[in-house]
């Protein structure tokens, strides 16, 4: 007999998603879901989940146990998002209003803008500033729903601002109740004063920045903008390379703007994560599904660079590449916040099923950060981390509705709609 001292009971459904990760093909529809069912946790971590009329004979619930009464609500995971850029400064909205007016991405990059922008910003920024303001951007992320995150450095592009960041990524994790999984990304671009010189910069990210990076155990995993606007699959190759030998795990961007190369760099360095793909193609996707490496994919970004085409996620889920799916909350096209809402793009724009969608949105999303074993899931031994809906599946793409009704963290409501 197991104790409990908190407990979600009398929900409509209860949606698990649980087993084995990641979900690929066919499997990435199931989401296991559970009528008349209990969660059931001890100091933050499941005990039970299951039938109401079963919970006596494997739980004895706490006198003063918390008990979150979800009837007419579904009872779901936690949202784990994979790929953001949460911590950042400065403003880029005037980008915005260019894009709108018919501006493309590579043209507001090519005048001054775009990511080196957001670079003269954070460089001048405190790291208290960098967690204050970014402290506001987890809340709203919480509030839609996400438990766990990524976050990448990348808009210092100097030894001392990608440290500096690393660290405020890192205080946000200790402090926030979204869990906060950090990843350098010191090769997100050339910084203004490497331009001429390239292969300066890659060295300096190589010998410089992913030594001390490595030292102060600052980052778990090193990503790479492998773009022809950025680094190229040899210079990402180089760059991932040296990341692992420090004991940094691999992830790149790549394909979002055009087809870069950045899949076989993916599968030469054994990433766990090729994030964006708006490009690959039936090859590609092959290749992928061979290695086992996870199709992180953004349609928010897609849509907010008015991109005018969205990753084939139909393509990789038949083709058996597990999907998992991230908001890319950024400066420049990652604006809004909301899980949710790339779930609805998915469904809508890249011909997902919501089951597809969901599970993309929790276990797979875990699984590309390492972290299937203890979140992603509603199962004994996992985080107590849930989202407590109003009504049933469905509500979550109604973009714009008031769906969260709770958010769990760790055995604890963390946010709860007025």
């Amino acid at each position: 007999m197991r104790p409990a001292d908190f407990l979600i009971e009398h929900a409509d459904l209860i949606v698990t998603c649980a087993g084995s990760a990641p979900r690929c093909g066919d499997a990435q529809r199931e989401i296991s879901a559970l009528e008349q069912a209990v969660v059931a946790a001890h100091q933050g971590r499941i005990v039970y989940v299951g039938s109401a009329r079963a919970l006596r004979d494997h739980v004895e619930v706490a006198r003063g146990a918390t008990r979150i009464d979800a009837r007419g609500c579904t009872v779901l995971p936690g949202f784990v998002d994979p790929h953001t850029h949460v911590v950042f400064a400065g403003d880029r909205r005037p980008e915005l209003r260019r894009r709108l007016a018919g501006a493309t991405y590579g043209e507001i990059a090519a005048a001054g803008g775009g990511i080196l922008t957001t670079v003269a910003a954070t460089r001048a920024a405190s790291e208290d500033d960098l967690v204050a303001s970014a402290r506001v951007r987890l809340d709203e992320m919480l509030a839609c729903g996400t438990t766990t995150c990524e976050a990448k450095s990348g808009y210092g592009l100097t030894t001392e601002s990608e440290l500096r960041q690393l660290r405020a990524i890192n205080r946000l994790g200790a402090e926030h109740p979204v869990d906060v999984v950090p990843t350098f990304l010191g090769a997100h671009d050339v910084p203004e004063e490497y331009q001429s010189r390239p292969d300066d910069y890659v060295a300096l990210v190589i010998h410089e920045m992913i030594p001390q990076v490595a030292d102060e155990a600052l980052a778990e995993w090193c990503d790479v903008f492998c773009e022809r606007s950025a680094f190229t699959p040899q210079e990402s190759v180089a760059i991932l390379t040296a990341a692992s030998a420090a004991g940094l795990k691999p992830r790149i961007h790549t394909d979002e703007l055009s087809a870069s190369g950045g899949v076989d760099v993916a599968v030469k360095v054994g990433a766990r994560s090729a994030d964006h793909l708006v490009f690959v193609d039936e090859q590609g996707a092959d290749a992928l599904a061979a290695a086992n490496v996870c199709a992180v994919l953004l349609p928010a970004a897609a849509f907010y660079l008015k991109l005018g085409r969205f990753a084939p996620a139909r393509l990789l889920i038949d083709r058996g590449v597990p999907v998992a799916l991230g908001s890319d909350v950024n400066p420049g096209g990652g604006l809004s916040p909301s899980m949710p809402f790339a779930m609805t793009l998915a469904c809508f724009a890249m011909q997902m099923t919501l089951e597809e969608a969901l599970v993309a949105a929790t276990l797979n999303a875990a699984w590309s950060l390492d972290r299937a074993d203890t979140v992603g899931s509603l199962e004994a031994g996992k985080l107590m981390d849930a989202v407590v809906i109003t009504g049933d599946l469905a509500e979550l793409i109604r973009v714009g509705s008031t769906q969260v009704r709770m958010v769990i963290k760790s055995g604890k409501a963390v946010f709860w709609a007025q």
